[in-house]
């Protein structure tokens, strides 16, 4: 877990297949594909909303575990509309949460703390500071880009 100040990093690389993509975090690697790509993997901003829910419900159990609130369950159900005047950016993105064995009461400050405390939340809701750094490098001679399989012994 990250904590303020430090930097987390992933990393993805393209792959033989136009519109996919392998990302590696920490020792986890997944697929990913483009809009305009296969599409049987899960797409960059289906990743996004994933990355909201997992920390809406991460942050909201911290809590209610810290407070004994008596939270037996949780769900999020996350989604965006892109816009239609402007299809670089999402209109809205809503969170729905349903939290199990707390009072509406609880199930409000709850969320309240997690709105407090998300990282992931306020950077979307505040907008962030978005840095990108771009160079080239020659092309691999052939023989040595890798194919995900195991060298011939």
């Amino acid at each position: 877990m990250t904590t303020a100040g430090q930097t987390t990093s992933i990393s993805g690389r393209t792959t033989d297949t136009p519109g996919r993509f392998l990302v590696a975090a920490r020792g986890n690697h997944f697929v990913s594909d483009a809009r305009t790509g296969p599409g049987e993997a899960v797409q960059a901003g289906e990743l996004l909303l994933a990355s909201l829910a997992s920390c809406s419900l991460s942050n909201i159990q911290l809590h209610a575990r810290e407070r004994a609130s008596g939270l037996t369950g949780g769900q999020a159900q996350v989604s965006y509309e892109r816009d239609p005047e402007d299809p670089t950016r999402y209109a809205r993105i809503r969170l729905e949460l349903r939290l199990s064995g707390v009072t509406q009461e609880e199930a409000e400050a709850l969320t309240g703390l997690f709105t407090d405390s998300c990282p992931i939340y306020n950077t979307l809701r505040r907008g962030g500071n978005v840095q990108i750094a771009v160079r080239t490098e020659a092309p691999a001679p052939a023989s040595s880009v890798p194919t995900g399989r195991a060298p011939a012994v």
